[in-house]
């Protein structure tokens, strides 16, 4: 069966004024009737350069407590490293369709690698307004380069360049967090799969929407992830829920934008908080987004760190292999 992909609708869609009607988000989560428009506190930014260790460490436990999601500027990632790995993310999604289709998820697999449209199942059947490409980068024994665009041919130089700085980030990020629970610093990289995180890129393509009041590109979740760090580009859409109020993330040109994940939020034994996050979109233009995962190997178990648990705090979470833990978020079904 042929999917068919939010580009090809939006593209019809933009003479009509109008969107099928499985776009059409219910009115508690419709983005003209839910984002808030007062006075709002802004997400967090961190100069991750800050000579005042710590100063940094504490700005980045604050913010992960009090947030979930902070913004680091100053990260060491060359500003023309970010503009080749959007380059070509965004000539792939402009090529034609038949192009893009050789890199189509495979039907049945249980891999999210590969092109495509819909993630998780929608109990109300909605659908979300945005395509997606997503594969590994990072360790190279766990990338499968079939689902590396071949086309730009600067496609791979960009996504390797990419990936071994933004591991460097990872790493100070990782150590910051430990620090700012009191713990050795390498203590959540090592809970989190230590040196077999994989590191999972995915390219959100949320194409001009005739009705941005009405859809959402992503609806509302938190990431799987033991941290996701994420490059957007020029337009707006990431928002936050943040004391019950949904509220607008601010471009900052050559930022990243970090995202506690669930994992973390485990091994911290609730201390930090994964974020719920969700994405807007635009009515002229396309929207884009490179968030990285940075997930456990399958088989690895996660759960609270032992030094953060005692009788005073029990575990709040269970210890869990990773691809159960997936499993159970992508069916919808208990932890």
């Amino acid at each position: 069966m042929e999917v068919e992909r939010v580009q090809a609708i939006a593209s019809l869609s933009l003479t009509t004024d109008t969107i099928p009607a499985e776009f059409i988000r219910p009115e508690k989560e419709q983005p003209a009737i839910t984002t808030f428009r007062g006075p709002v506190p802004e997400i967090p930014t961190i100069d991750l350069s800050d000579p005042d260790q710590e100063n940094l460490v504490r700005s980045i436990a604050n913010a992960s407590k009090e947030w979930g999601i902070f913004q680091v500027v100053n990260h060491g990632l060359p500003t023309d490293v970010i503009a080749k790995l959007q380059a070509v993310g965004k000539e792939f999604f402009e090529l034609p369709p038949e192009e893009k289709e050789v890199y189509a998820k495979i039907p049945g697999s249980q891999s999210i690698e590969g092109y495509g449209t819909q993630l998780q199942k929608d109990i109300d059947g909605k659908k979300p307004w945005v395509d997606h490409l997503f594969h590994k980068i990072w360790p190279p024994s766990a990338i499968n380069y079939r689902f590396w665009p071949k086309n730009p041919p600067s496609y791979r130089d960009a996504n390797e360049v990419y990936a071994k700085y933004i591991r460097e980030v990872a790493n100070k990020l990782f150590t910051s967090l430990s620090l700012g629970l009191g713990v050795e610093r390498h203590a959540l990289k090592e809970g989190a799969g230590g040196e077999d995180i994989v590191y999972m890129l995915k390219i959100n393509y949320y194409p001009p929407c005739p009705r941005p009041d009405l859809a959402l590109g992503v609806v509302a979740h938190t990431d799987f992830s033991s941290l996701t760090i994420l490059v957007p580009n020029e337009v707006p859409g990431l928002q936050v829920l943040k004391d019950d109020h949904w509220i607008d993330a601010k471009y900052i040109p050559n930022a990243l934008i970090v995202h506690i994940g669930d994992q973390i939020e485990i091994l911290s034994n609730g201390i930090y908080r994964s974020v719920l996050h969700r994405s807007t979109v635009d009515k002229g233009k396309a929207r884009m987004s490179w968030p990285v995962f940075l997930e456990p190997p399958g088989e690895f178990v996660v759960g609270p760190l032992r030094q953060l648990v005692n009788e005073e705090n029990p575990p709040k979470y269970k210890a869990k292999k990773f691809k159960d833990y997936a499993y159970c978020k992508l069916n919808k079904l208990p932890q």
